[in-house]
């Protein structure tokens, strides 16, 4: 969750806009249309950035790194309200969100986190998610063919990569096929949530206001779903509160959906603008897991992600104060030189440790990129194999919605 599309946008470019305004200068077209020659401009010329808001900015992959496993930076939610409200203005009107959304493992610390967290991993295991393969491989299959069957050209964002997440998620909690037209809806407005205040926060009392029935359903009567197991996890563990089992629940369903449309977005744009990488991908399909890591590093959707300082910290060489916000630029790092080798390449093959910080890393480490990954590597694997002259179409203006936290396409038009 983000905040930073409310922001008025700056005017200039990269080569024109000072020092002292390089936060702003990631609100600009230019930014939105390639934001990593801003980012490798921050790295070298103020890496630990203060904004004219206050709000800190982070590049490096070692000040990253070590950030998102310091528990002086907080996740927890009351400290974000308090410095989304500190900021005013828009910001302040963000923190209303920030509170309502409840107390889950992605906006707590520990131990609270880890207790949530302990109860996300029983339920949601490597198992469970590998098991699904053969399912989404027959959703992505089905979705290729609705496509190709309606005509030569597909928008890829509309018609694979956003039905898919939705698809599977509904699958794996067993979400009624009736209900699914509806949950979809509330999961379009919830992956806007900064774009209209009022309209995320009915979505989200509708949405809640529908897993506790789901909840209630799945206890009179449970399934082979993973709301089950949550509940017979509770029925096992009674410090896990009706509130904390349906935040989870929440959390788990919502997470996963934009960041993994975005995945395969980003990804496939990737591939297309690179024909050699294509070309090596078609030959050798084994390759398709390393694939994916690369193309995550690449241009992961998930462009930083935020922290409040809970205790005064150093880092690199600044005093971050208790109180102030922080946004740990996760793409920024993964074009790191001091990381990664020729890091604005794209290499399906990179040798060594992939070690990309797309999902996170430490406490928080995203518990749904499993299931991202792998609905990454069942798309593109397929669309790669499936459509042997896939290109972009021919005159499609590409479009990235306004959010400097996010990298995600309004579209990608295809033809085949």
């Amino acid at each position: 969750m983000t905040s930073t599309d409310t922001l008025d946008e700056a005017r200039g470019t990269a080569g024109l806009v000072r020092p002292g305004d390089l936060a702003a200068a990631l609100q600009t077209p230019e930014a939105r249309r390639d934001p990593y020659p801003f980012y490798a401009r921050m790295r070298r010329e103020s890496p630990v950035h203060r904004s004219t808001q206050g709000i800190w900015y982070l590049t490096r992959y070692a000040d990253v790194e070590a950030a998102l496993g310091n528990l002086r930076l907080s996740n927890d939610r009351d400290r974000m309200t308090r410095a989304y409200g500190a900021l005013g203005g828009d910001l302040k009107a963000f923190s209303r969100l920030t509170d309502r959304l409840g107390r889950v493992m992605s906006n707590t610390d520990p131990p609270d986190h880890a207790r949530l967290r302990k109860l996300a991993n029983r339920a949601f295991t490597a198992r469970r998610v590998e098991a699904l393969r053969d399912g989404v491989q027959r959703i992505v299959d089905r979705l290729i063919d609705e496509a190709v069957t309606a005509g030569s050209t597909m928008d890829l964002i509309e018609e694979v990569a956003s039905p898919l997440p939705l698809s599977v998620i509904c699958e794996l909690f067993g979400i009624p096929p009736e209900d699914r037209p509806q949950v979809n809806t509330w999961f379009r407005r919830l992956g806007r949530l900064s774009e209209d205040i009022d309209k995320s926060e009915t979505a989200i009392e509708q949405y809640e206001e529908y897993l506790a029935r789901l909840v209630r359903r799945r206890r009179a009567d449970p399934g082979d779903d993973l709301i089950s197991a949550l509940v017979a996890t509770q029925a096992q563990d009674d410090r896990l509160t009706d509130s904390e089992l349906l935040s989870t629940c929440f959390v788990l369903i919502t997470a996963g959906d934009e960041t993994t449309t975005h995945l395969i977005g980003n990804g496939m744009l990737a591939l297309l603008r690179h024909p050699d990488q294509l070309a090596r991908l078609r030959e050798d399909p084994v390759l398709i897991r390393t694939a994916v890591d690369e193309l995550a590093r690449y241009d992961t959707p998930t462009q930083a992600i935020v922290r409040v300082v809970a205790e005064d910290v150093g880092i690199g060489g600044r005093t971050l104060r208790e109180g102030e916000l922080v946004y740990l630029f996760l793409a920024a790092t993964n074009r790191d030189p001091e990381r990664f080798e020729d890091p604005d390449r794209l290499d399906l093959s990179r040798p060594g440790n992939n070690r990309h910080l797309s999902f996170g890393n430490g406490p928080h480490f995203c518990l749904g990129g499993p299931l991202a990954k792998l609905q990454a590597e069942v798309a593109i694997g397929t669309l790669v194999r499936r459509l042997p002259h896939l290109r972009l179409a021919g005159g499609a203006a590409l479009e990235w919605r306004p959010n400097p936290l996010q990298r995600r396409l309004s579209a990608l038009p295809l033809s085949y």
